[in-house]
């Protein structure tokens, strides 16, 4: 959130903050990427390559010139070429490791083609040492929708004789998996888990069937009275569980009563994980048949949790106009929550209000420069975070730590101001490039 209110205009004192602060991710982002594979290899990039190893002292300044004047924009087809070397059979390290950031990804994203493009796939790097932070035991629990399955394994043949597994799947699911070290080595003995604070067991994120997977995250929300939260990647997700449950709502009703996993379909799997975590529970039972005579008024959701505080998911773009219906159904009294803006290449912006859902406030993360709408795209035409002017639309490049550089993402947004404290940029989405 930003830090104090909203500024229109950067102060001298800021710009400059905002300045070194931006050039110091960038410096930090090609010192780490400087010797991949893709970077010594692709030819648009020689002319940086030649500049880079002329310079003096490799200042964030100086690295800020350098790639300034002799980056090249690029697109998926760039990158194609090297990423398409993890599909090869049989995949070795030798020609994947280093492609994009060093050393070999922890897992492959698979964009989700909401765009009505092809899906792409894009290496994403662990970047910190350890696991998410610890959460409390003893806090109330929230609902996180989220999978664990994925669309392939690729085995990457060692040196030594042996393989590392890398599976491609969706941006959302890899990221978890990262943060917990969920490799898919473990998935064995963590499919008996259950994340701190959530309620829903690992094994329910195993469930491919669409409808099964609601169903049992709802199963797991409903016996628990105290939640606090739900979590999903897209509002339409969490509108399609709220559907299911109601249809299933009898059903879900006696499963909470006598602690009977149901039979819903392709669940043979992972029913032998679930059963021992569904207790029965007669007075929730009892007290959500009371609750179900109000089914589908204003505020229902809140009936069934007193406790509920926030949902939070993509609510911008196209997705805002699930917001009302979303509304409907929690009432005035639970806060709606934008999960931030991002894409499978990279993260941009992160929730900025609980009142503007379509304000974010830029992430550090990547290093990101601006088109403006009306001029050509070139990299002559690119300007950075402090050069952006409140009100007007850019189109967005990133460079990444995955090793993207100077990436067309084809999203506009416009600057809607900067945060008074630390000058970062306040922008909104605006749509798809046309």
């Amino acid at each position: 959130m930003p830090s104090q209110t909203p500024i229109i205009t950067l102060t001298p004192e800021l710009q400059v903050q905002l300045k070194e602060h931006t050039e110091g991710l960038l410096n930090n982002i090609i010192h780490t990427n400087l010797r991949t594979r893709f970077v010594q290899e692709f030819d648009g990039l020689r002319k940086f390559r030649d500049a880079f190893e002329l310079l003096k002292d490799h200042s964030a300044h100086e690295t800020w010139e350098c790639y300034r004047d002799s980056v090249p924009l690029t697109n998926y087809s760039t990158y194609e070429p090297f990423i398409s070397r993890f599909l090869a059979e049989p995949c070795r390290e030798d020609d994947v490791k280093d492609i994009l950031s060093p050393g070999l990804p922890f897992f492959i994203a698979k964009s989700s083609g909401t765009s009505g493009k092809a899906a792409k796939l894009f290496p994403k790097y662990r970047h910190f040492i350890g696991t998410a932070p610890s959460r409390n035991p003893t806090a109330a629990k929230g609902c996180h929708i989220l999978s664990m399955t994925y669309l392939q394994v690729i085995d990457v043949l060692r040196n030594e004789g042996n393989s590392t597994k890398v599976v491609v799947t969706a941006s959302s699911s890899g990221t978890v998996r990262m943060q917990h070290d969920l490799t898919i080595e473990k998935d064995a003995e963590v499919i008996k888990m259950t994340l701190p604070n959530t309620t829903s067991p690992i094994a329910v994120g195993h469930i491919r069937n669409y409808r099964s997977f609601l169903l049992m995250h709802a199963l797991f929300a409903l016996a628990e009275e105290n939640l606090t939260f739900f979590y999903a990647t897209y509002s339409t997700l969490f509108l399609d569980l709220i559907m299911f449950m109601e249809e299933e709502w009898a059903t879900l009703l006696n499963s909470i009563e006598n602690g009977i996993i149901p039979d819903f379909e392709d669940m043979h799997h992972v029913r032998e994980y679930l059963e021992p975590k569904l207790l029965p529970n007669l007075s929730r039972a009892q007290k959500l048949r009371e609750i179900g005579e109000s089914k589908g008024e204003s505020g229902w959701l809140f009936k069934i949790w007193p406790e509920l505080q926030q949902v939070k998911c993509i609510v911008s773009g196209l997705f805002a106009t699930t917001i009302p219906k979303i509304r409907h159904y929690l009432g005035p009294e639970v806060l709606i929550n934008s999960r931030g803006m991002g894409a499978s290449e990279g993260y941009i912006g992160e929730s900025c209000s609980f009142t503007d859902l379509n304000l974010f406030k830029l992430a550090t993360k990547e290093f990101i420069e601006y088109l403006d709408i009306m001029k050509d795209p070139s990299p002559a035409n690119l300007v950075p975070a402090w050069e952006v002017e409140t009100g007007r639309r850019y189109e967005v490049f990133l460079t990444t730590r995955d090793g993207l550089w100077r990436y067309r993402l084809e999203d506009i947004i416009e600057v809607a101001g900067f945060d008074s404290g630390d000058g970062i940029p306040l922008l909104r989405y605006v749509e798809r490039l046309k």
